[in-house]
């Protein structure tokens, strides 16, 4: 075997397995940017006696006499009624035409010289047409409940919620992932809210298991169309 062959059978052993490697450690799918706290502890309350005031009031945890106990504090809980419901849909449709004809007629002389030029007559067209049409269309529709924890209370006494749902059936498992922020005076009777009503809305729903991995490509299947041009 000469040494270039040589050269070139160790450079395909040593870099074949991590090319290999690498395909097989990329992600298949794409992650949701969920807070990455997704549950707190409620606050300790104060110390009536290091600070007291003389009344029934206190400065945190006070509770209106004629209000329903709602969430407005570190480690309360809320209830997101997820109604999702997206529909999106497209077409484009384009027709374009062109024709075009020319006629060339030159009659015939006799005589000239004691020479005779014969006629001519040329006709000439072009056809050129396109069409072009496209449609595409995309809907999603995602329902049930997930029961949150308010992580943090901001400036304005908007509230900042996350939450986890985790459920485990024999070899297979799905996991629920929420985030957002609300609006303490759209929560409605019970503690719930629609996540139609809450800003910046993170939503992660995936699973494990068999059935997910007969759904995800294979790694060598990965490997190849990542560098495949077709």
């Amino acid at each position: 075997m000469k040494p270039m062959s040589r050269f070139l059978l160790r450079f395909v052993c040593l870099v074949a397995p991590f090319l290999v490697a690498l395909g097989a450690c990329s992600t298949p799918r794409d992650r949701i940017k969920v807070s990455s706290v997704t549950t707190a502890r409620p606050q300790p309350p104060l110390d009536q006696s290091e600070h007291p005031t003389g009344a029934i009031f206190r400065p945190q945890g006070n509770l209106l006499l004629f209000q329903d106990r709602r969430p407005r504090a570190i480690g309360d809980l809320l209830t997101i009624q997820l109604n999702e419901t997206l529909n999106a849909s497209q077409s484009a449709s384009s027709n374009t035409e062109k024709k075009t004809n020319a006629t060339a007629v030159i009659p015939a002389v006799k005589g000239v010289l004691g020479m005779s030029i014969n006629g001519l007559n040329t006709t000439a067209s072009s056809d050129n047409a396109f069409n072009g049409t496209g449609a595409t269309t995309s809907s999603g529709l995602f329902t049930g409940t997930i029961t949150v924890t308010v992580i943090e209370v901001l400036a304005n006494g908007n509230l900042m919620v996350a939450g986890e749902k985790q459920i485990g059936i024999r070899e297979n498992s799905e996991v629920l992932r929420f985030s957002g922020v609300i609006d303490p005076a759209l929560i409605q009777s019970g503690n719930v809210i629609s996540s139609t009503q809450v800003a910046d809305a993170r939503l992660d729903y995936r699973g494990g298991g068999n059935i997910e991995q007969a759904q995800v490509q294979g790694w060598l299947g990965r490997f190849f169309n990542s560098w495949s041009p077709f």
